[in-house]
C-alpha cells in the first residue's frame, strides 16, 4: 500500500526550535502545538543540546528536520549518520523525518549548501532507491522537501514538479513542502506557482513549511529572516485544505524578532485554513 498522509497525525502549527527563543520557552511554557529541530544539531551523545531538548520533550511533540543527508549526491548512503539519526528519533519519539531533494557532496567535499538535481529519469531513478532505503533504515515516515532554487541545468528532462513528484512516488516517501520554496523559485524561474500546485500528489504532503524571503526585484533570496508575504500566506490557502489538513511550520532563522512575535506570525495560518474538516 502506498504512503499517504491519511494515517499521518495532524500536529497543529508549529515553530523551529532555536537558540535565541529559549528563554522564553522554559521561563512561560506558551501554547505552541510543536516544535521542529534541526536534527544535526542534537546528534550528540550528550551535553546542553540534549538536556535542553528533554526540557522541550517534557511539554510539547518534537519532529526532526535534517539538512546533511544530501540524498542526491554520488557518494554511498551514509550509515554512519543514519545511524545517528535514528538514535535521535528514539530519543524524540518523532512521528516523520525530513530533509532536502537536494545534492551537497562529492568526494572529499562538503558543500554544505542544498543544491538543485538534474531533472531526469535517471536521477529520478537514483534518488528513489536511495530515499526508499533511508525510510527503511529509519522505520519512520520520511519526506523529502522541495527547494529554493536559483539556476536549471541544461540537461533537465522535465519540470520540477514532475521531478518530485515521480521521486516520491516511485520511493514510496513522503512530501515535506515547503510553500515559500515554490513561491521563491517560482519567480526566479518564471513558472506559475498554481502549476507546481496543480500538479503534486498532495495525499503524499505529511508537512507544510513557510518562511519569508527577500524579494531584489529581479530574483528571490530564500533567507527565513522576515514576515511571510502575502502571495506566499495565499498560496498556502490553496495548498492547505488539498492535504486533508497537514501540520504546519513556521521557519524563522535569521535577523531573529520576540518569541511571541514569531508565534503571531505563525498563527496566521488559522487564518488559511478556514472551510476544512481536519484530520
Amino acid at each position: 500500500m502506498s504512503n499517504t498522509n491519511e494515517n499521518i497525525p495532524n500536529l497543529g502549527i508549529g515553530l523551529g526550535l532555536r537558540i535565541p527563543h529559549y528563554e522564553d520557552i522554559f521561563r512561560d511554557q506558551p501554547d505552541v502545538d510543536w516544535f521542529e529541530i534541526i536534527s544535526e544539531n542534537f546528534m550528540v551523545e550528550g551535553g546542553k543540546p540534549l538536556e535542553n531538548l528533554r526540557r522541550i520533550l517534557e511539554h510539547y511533540p518534537v519532529v526532526q528536520h535534517g539538512v546533511s543527508l544530501a540524498i542526491g549526491s554520488p557518494d554511498p548512503i551514509n550509515f554512519d549518520y543514519l545511524k545517528k539519526l535514528k538514535a535521535l528519533s528514539r530519543i524524540t519519539k518523532t512521528p516523520w523525518i525530513s530533509d532536502h531533494l537536494c545534492w551537497g557532496r562529492l568526494a572529499g567535499a562538503n558543500f554544505h549548501d542544498l543544491l538543485p538535481l538534474p531533472y531526469t529519469k535517471e536521477v529520478i531513478n537514483y534518488v528513489a532507491e536511495r530515499a526508499r532505503i533511508v525510510q527503511d533504515y529509519l522505520e519512520v515516515p520520511f519526506a523529502l522537501e522541495n527547494l529554493s532554487s536559483y539556476v536549471a541545468f541544461q540537461a533537465d528532462e522535465m519540470q520540477e514538479w514532475e521531478f518530485y513528484s515521480a521521486v516520491v512516488e516511485k520511493a514510496d516517501v513522503y512530501m515535506m513542502l515547503d510553500v515559500n520554496n515554490i513561491y521563491v523559485s517560482s519567480r526566479n524561474h518564471g513558472f506559475d506557482p498554481m502549476d507546481y500546485v496543480n500538479n503534486i500528489p498532495m495525499e503524499r504532503v505529511l508537512q507544510i513549511h513557510l518562511a519569508g524571503h527577500r524579494d531584489l526585484g529581479t530574483h528571490v533570496i530564500d533567507t527565513h529572516d522576515d514576515y511571510v508575504c502575502d502571495a506566499v500566506w495565499e498560496l498556502y490557502a490553496e495548498v492547505y485544505p488539498r492535504t486533508g489538513g497537514v501540520s504546519t511550520l513556521l521557519e524563522w532563522d535569521d535577523n531573529f524578532i520576540g518569541f511571541q512575535e514569531t508565534w503571531e506570525e505563525a498563527k496566521k495560518a488559522k487564518q488559511f485554513q478556514k472551510g476544512l474538516c481536519v484530520k
